[in-house]
């Protein structure tokens, strides 16, 4: 018999509402705190609405970009200009299609956790000012949406409240021109000139996303380029594709303010120069939701930038008290949420636990094409934090690739320069979020690249690039060794 049976979750995104599965299946008394609605904003404002508004922006980018070389005739009417124009989009109507699947994501959630047994709350939780009871436990407070406060005694308590946009200063959203993320699903007409402020995963993907449905998309960048956190070669190919597609991206310049003139928007930057547009959108970061709740009060500790520091367990400087997800900034994906969450619910009711080991994570960046990568990376053996070695194949070489009309991306493998395991990878490919997975697991597993090569792939596939690019590995590995 465990000791802890109380658990109280504040926030109800992947990281919590994973944990409350977790705890309740293993015999914990569990109580989610929640405010928005369960699936917290990766269900209704961010992985969920976003990959659905890219679902729509790649179908239309998939056919206009190789409808032509696939001998698919349309708008046999009408004059050349009009022929090429032969999709358009009703963002109105996606916008709704958005939020409906976001909302149902959101219930099938909810009907999930209720049926395990967990206790749903509606409102706003923080810690209370007494720090640990005598037996152990903490108090949880609740501030309902009536205006009642009702209080919760808790053995361990979760803290899984996520994150919001960062705005600035001089920048400040009104939702109809100058926008957030989460605000962009309330439009019902396709901005005409979009202005992006940042390139980073979420700009990055909006910007590809509304040139693909038909905006004139301006894509502003502090940095030497886009996506300054993901694998220097993939940047360039994304980089490539959005400026031959017609995105005008501005590097190396910094956004001062964005005011709204009428139906325009002004974005000045800090040399001065000015970019005009109807809308601007800001993905300039995010502010973890940790204020007001009592947590260095209650002896949790938060750096500079109001995040929870935790170990690999989720475990905060405050005894009984975890976190996980996007208020820790460990590393901001549902996925890392959930398993976060997980490892805490685990670690506090006694059952075994694995730590959080980021070098196994799978990630991708939804953009047309994706970028998936996993393991350790090309900066990482440029610092010599890794000894590795790599082999890049382009896609223009794959059977598969060529009957599909896809002309950009590659993957790539880095391995031990000495037994030959796979550390790492990158695939930069239409549906790469699915093809980082055999890659993903030779990481995991400790697979060699002997091994991923004898595997047998489908012929034809882009997936048989992976077995190739071990293959290569394998004969490098090979020479080196009889030299």
């Amino acid at each position: 018999m465990v000791s802890v049976t109380r658990i109280v979750i504040i926030g109800g995104g992947p990281g919590g509402y994973e944990a409350a599965l977790v705890a309740a299946q293993l015999g914990a008394e569990v109580t989610v705190v929640d405010r928005d609605g369960l699936g917290g904003s990766a269900v209704l404002t961010d992985c969920v609405p976003s990959k659905t508004l890219i679902a729509t922006a790649e179908v239309m980018t998939t056919f206009d970009s190789s409808y032509e070389e696939l001998g698919i005739t349309v708008a046999q009417d009408g004059s050349a200009e009009e022929r090429h124009k032969v999709i358009g989009v009703d963002l109105g109507k996606v916008n709704r299609r958005v939020k409906r699947l976001a909302i149902a994501q959101s219930h099938d959630i909810t009907q999930s956790v209720t049926r395990a047994g967990v206790t749903v709350l509606r409102g706003r939780g923080r810690l209370g000012a007494g720090g640990q009871a005598v037996d152990g436990s903490r108090e949880v407070l609740v501030d309902g949406p009536d205006g009642t406060v009702q209080s919760l005694r808790a053995d361990a308590v979760l803290i899984a409240t996520g994150a919001h946009p960062r705005e600035l200063p001089d920048a400040q959203p009104d939702g109809e021109r100058i926008l957030t993320w989460t605000q962009v699903y309330d439009l019902e007409e396709l901005p005409r000139e979009l202005i992006v402020v940042g390139s980073g995963v979420t700009g990055a993907e909006f910007a590809g996303a509304y040139q693909a449905l038909g905006s004139e998309v301006t894509l502003v960048s502090s940095r030497d380029r886009v996506l300054p956190g993901e694998d220097p070669d993939a940047a360039e190919v994304l980089e490539d594709v959005f400026r031959r597609r017609g995105m005008n991206v501005m590097s190396r310049s910094r956004a001062q303010s964005a005011k709204r003139i009428g139906d325009r928007v002004e974005v000045i930057l800090a040399d001065g120069t000015v970019v005009e547009g109807t809308h601007c959108l800001m993905a300039v970061g995010s502010i973890p939701n940790t204020a007001e709740m009592g947590l260095e009060e209650a002896g949790v500790k938060l750096n500079d930038w109001g995040q929870v520091q935790v170990d690999r367990v989720s475990r905060t400087s405050a005894p009984g008290v975890y976190a996980a997800g996007d208020c820790t900034g460990v590393f901001m994906l549902a996925s890392v949420a959930a398993m976060q969450g997980r490892i805490a619910m685990y670690h506090a009711l006694g059952d075994a636990v694995q730590p959080l080991n980021l070098k196994t994570v799978a990630s991708n960046v939804f953009t047309d094409p994706e970028i998936a990568t996993v393991g350790y990376t090309a900066a990482d053996v440029e610092c010599g934090k890794m000894d590795a070695v790599e082999v890049k194949l382009p896609l223009r070489g794959n059977p598969r690739a060529k009957m599909q009309g896809i002309r950009d991306g590659f993957v790539k493998l880095f391995c031990r320069p000495g037994t030959g395991i796979v550390v790492g990878g990158v695939v930069v490919a239409p549906r790469a979020s699915e093809l980082i997975h055999s890659i993903a697991l030779a990481v995991d597993a400790n697979l060699t690249v002997e091994q991923v090569a004898s595997a047998f792939t489908v012929y034809p596939s882009v997936s048989g690039s992976t077995a190739e690019a071990a293959r290569q590995l394998h004969i490098r590995k090979r020479a080196e060794g009889e030299s």
